[in-house]
């Protein structure tokens, strides 16, 4: 009697084991259909910031301008005593104007066959070099004369008048009026999708509501010593209030979407399985669970990741609890998430 409540008992239990259900927290599968956004901080530069130099050696005669000037393309900002420059010029053009005139006629003579083919080859290669000797003491005389190579701001005076400097010494600094540029440093994980950059934008605290729109002018090719990869972009001119350089700004970049066939869905919705990376896939109809093989994309750091192959917008996928799961399991779903 009892065994027979002992079995009774037994089978009881069974029975009402296999009659729970796991319930399942779920997430429908969305299309990917925005460009994701990666944020990066930059630093707005000039769009040239260069040292200026004489050419040509010598003492400061003048410096026009002083730092924070604003100065226009081709005015002079500073000058080398040009005393010595003036009279090397006038030698050599004495010895040009003499040479030039026994070549002519010389040349004229070979015309005539007056002439060996030998002294017309000396007075033609003579006419020449003294030529180039000519220009380069005109160059000399011009070069002891600095101009602004572009419309901008003298941001520092290294050398004053009646200093000596030598060629290629820095006389000033100065950054171009222009339109700015932005510098940034990305990682080698964005650099790798730098065929999917699509837009740039960029803010500025002191401009609160206003996003700016950048335009791309190169990639570094090569890592820095933080392996980080340097990208230039430039402001689009028309802009009614412009960042200065110096100011810090933080650079939005959104990507194109390859497939409008790739959708998103929780990081947590996946597992492996066989080496191959899987979902369980909810069926409505029987209320069961099926694994199924995919093909991730890419991970965002919100927690979604893209799928590429194995999912369709619509489908309902498992997104908690999935390594306690088991082929055709039947299920009871917690929560149907509107949106991912």
């Amino acid at each position: 009697m009892l065994s027979f409540a002992v079995l009774a008992f037994s089978c009881t239990h069974k029975q009402a084991t296999k009659e729970i259900v796991r319930t399942v927290k779920t997430d429908t599968v969305h299309v990917y259909g925005e460009s994701p956004v990666s944020s990066f901080p930059g630093k707005i530069k000039a769009a040239a910031d260069v040292n200026l130099s004489f050419k040509v050696a010598g003492p400061v005669a003048a410096v026009h301008v002083g730092e924070g000037a604003f100065v226009r393309k081709g005015q002079t900002l500073a000058e080398i005593d040009a005393r010595d420059y003036k009279v090397q010029l006038s030698a050599t053009e004495a010895e040009y104007l003499q040479i030039k005139a026994e070549a002519e006629r010389i040349i004229e003579l070979h015309k005539s066959g007056s002439v060996t083919p030998n002294n017309y080859d000396k007075a033609v290669y003579g006419l020449k070099q003294i030529t180039a000797k000519y220009e380069a003491h005109q160059n000399a005389l011009a070069d002891t004369k600095l101009l602004a190579p572009f419309d901008g701001y003298v941001q520092k005076r290294f050398f004053g008048a009646g200093e000596t400097v030598g060629a290629g010494m820095p006389i000033l600094s100065m950054i171009d009026a222009g339109c700015p540029e932005v510098e940034i440093n990305i990682p080698s994980a964005e650099f790798i999708k730098r065929d999917r950059f699509e837009t740039f934008t960029c803010t500025v605290d002191i401009y609160p509501d206003k996003v700016f729109t950048l335009d791309l002018l190169g990639i570094a090719q090569k890592a820095n010593m933080n392996q980080l990869y340097t990208l230039r972009l430039k402001f689009r001119s028309g802009e009614q209030a412009m960042p200065s350089p110096g100011m810090v700004t933080m650079v939005g970049i959104s990507y194109k979407t390859e497939s409008s066939e790739q959708v998103l869905i929780p990081y947590s919705a996946l597992f492996e399985s066989n080496s191959t990376s899987s979902v369980w896939v909810y069926n409505p109809a029987s209320r069961t669970v099926s694994a199924r093989a995919i093909k991730p994309y890419e991970l965002f750091t919100n927690g979604t990741i893209v799928v590429s192959e194995g999912l369709k917008a619509g489908e309902i996928v498992v997104s908690a609890g999935v390594h306690s799961l088991q082929e055709g399991e039947q299920v009871k779903l917690l929560t149907q998430t509107p949106k991912i």
